[in-house]
């Protein structure tokens, strides 16, 4: 299979890819996507087939906007009204009991629930409109790999795997919107994102967040639970916000290999680099920080490979929430020890 590069002026041939039950990648505010039609279950197969992921691992269904998300779901609450009303079109994934048979078990992990999204992005939002379906859009990645901020990221992964990847540029957040749960008393964030945990209580009130472990035989509510994600070639060590950078420079001046050193461009003035360090710029702080996260993980993949990788770590709250989220799992929960 040739996979073609759509331009955004490509709307129309891109939307008759997925009418025609193949796979096309998307761009979203967060990152890529991985397209197929939620509703047509061999193309929603083919998604966890293309990525090489677990089965058991439900997708989130991108749409317009909340007439689509009614058609499927059960009722929805004043609260998940206001939460539409607040953060629509935006990075927020919201999960709902749905209403018997409406969407497949693939989408759904077999679950009696499914996770909707409407994406911030003009051309998806065409796209989606176009093929006249809502989207599975999990990110346009190998699993647990680093998920794409660039087409060319997407390109690497599956350049042959699927129809065609719909270009326009690089993401805008960076990191992937936040999960919350709207099926149960109490809305709980099962990933934090973008949409801060102090934003989505100053909508609709207290919310909680998930720190339950998955477990082998238990299916996940949402993307990125379970499996290992995020993960590049070389191993992550985190240097935590309150760490000795000077000590980390000295552990990778004794390494064999080239180490990779990720942080904020405050950060990389003040070190004392050794000959076998390469530098990725992560901004100005923790904001550009989430943007680039990624991106840098990707760099070290393709462009500059490396043995080791250390990545500045920021205070676990806010926005700093979903940027250790992700930084973590890339890790593996490595932090630098001195």
């Amino acid at each position: 299979m040739e996979t073609k590069i759509f331009k955004p002026t490509e709307i129309d041939a891109a939307a008759q890819a997925i009418r025609d039950g193949q796979l096309v990648a998307f761009p979203t505010e967060t990152v890529y996507g991985l397209g197929a039609d939620a509703t047509n279950e061999a193309a929603v197969k083919q998604v966890y087939l293309a990525k090489g992921r677990p089965s058991d691992n439900p997708l989130i269904v991108h749409v317009t906007g909340m007439d689509t998300v009614e058609q499927y779901a059960q009722p929805l609450s004043p609260a998940a009204k206001k939460l539409i009303k607040a953060f629509w079109p935006g990075p927020l994934t919201l999960i709902f009991k749905l209403q018997p048979g409406k969407l497949s078990s693939a989408v759904t992990g077999g679950l009696n629930t499914a996770a909707f999204r409407n994406p911030d992005n003009q051309v998806t939002l065409d796209l989606i409109r176009t093929a006249g379906v809502p989207l599975v859009g999990p990110s346009a990645n190998t699993s647990g790999k680093p998920s794409p901020t660039l087409a060319k990221h997407v390109y690497h992964d599956l350049n042959g795997k699927i129809a065609g990847i719909l270009d326009d540029g690089p993401t805008e957040v960076g990191v992937e919107s936040t999960v919350l749960d709207m099926s149960t008393d109490m809305p709980t964030i099962l990933r934090p994102g973008a949409v801060t945990e102090e934003e989505l209580t100053a909508v609709i009130g207290d919310v909680r967040s998930s720190h339950h472990r998955v477990g082998a035989k238990e299916v996940p509510k949402a993307p990125g639970m379970k499996y290992k994600h995020y993960a590049p070639n070389a191993q992550v060590t985190i240097v935590d916000h309150e760490a000795d950078w000077s000590a980390a420079m000295a552990w990778a001046g004794h390494q064999d290999g080239t180490i990779g050193v990720m942080a904020t461009d405050p950060i990389l003035a003040e070190l004392t680099l050794p000959n076998n360090t390469e530098t990725y710029s992560l901004g100005a702080n923790l904001d550009s920080a989430s943007h680039q996260l990624f991106a840098g993980l990707r760099h070290f993949d393709l462009e500059s490979p490396v043995t080791g990788i250390l990545a500045q770590g920021f205070p676990d709250d806010g926005l700093g929430a979903a940027y250790m989220n992700r930084l973590n799992k890339s890790a593996g929960q490595v932090h630098f020890e001195k």
